[in-house]
């Protein structure tokens, strides 16, 4: 899993008052939970926004006055006119404790479905999987090379190991389907079937 630095500042004062103030002074209330106990600090907003609108998943080494937490961004709040980030929440990664982590979808190969004119259409971005923080990868992988028009790959599919995949096990993760080009051709190559 990638890995990134952010430095934290404790929060003396919680509530909305005192979030207000922060805010204005581009710095975000931020929570850290999932350890033994719960930590309120804020982060530099321009830091935050280079994980909050990023596709990928990091582990986030948070430097909370000098003692460094490995974490995971787990939400983040957001402004219902700017899209600002608001609030974030992270989730303390313990060794050996499993997290739910939504992990992006990194479809790979050349399909000769498509090659003959076929349509890729992916139905995931990410994929919701239960792990132990040293299993996680990156990213989850899904070849296409074999599949050819008509072809589809499901969730069950997906063999992800010691990781436990969260989305239901029939679900499409990506399909091959006919396009009008395709069934086109079809029809000029067999002209007297329809």
């Amino acid at each position: 899993m990638k890995q990134v630095s952010l430095s934290g500042s404790p929060r003396e004062n919680v509530g909305k008052k005192d979030a207000g103030s922060l805010r204005r002074e581009g710095k975000i209330p931020c929570i850290l939970y999932g350890g033994k106990e719960q930590v309120s600090f804020t982060i530099v907003e321009q830091q935050l926004n280079k994980i909050v609108f990023s596709p990928d998943v990091y582990q986030v080494n948070l430097d909370l006055n000098g003692k460094v937490v490995r974490a995971i961004l787990k939400d983040a709040q957001f402004h219902p006119v700017t899209d600002k980030v608001m609030h974030a929440d992270f989730i303390e990664l313990v060794a050996g404790k499993a997290i739910r982590v939504a992990l992006p979808l990194h479809v790979e190969g050349n399909s000769p479905g498509v090659a003959r004119g076929g349509t890729k259409v992916v139905h995931f971005r990410k994929i919701t999987v239960m792990g132990a923080p040293e299993n996680l990868p990156e990213q989850i992988v899904c070849d296409i090379s074999k599949l050819d028009i008509g072809d589809k790959i499901r969730v069950a599919d997906l063999n992800q190991g010691v990781l436990q995949v969260l989305e239901a096990p029939s679900a499409v993760v990506v399909a091959i389907t006919e396009s009008r080009a395709s069934r086109k051709a079809a029809e000029t190559a067999a002209p007297g079937k329809k």
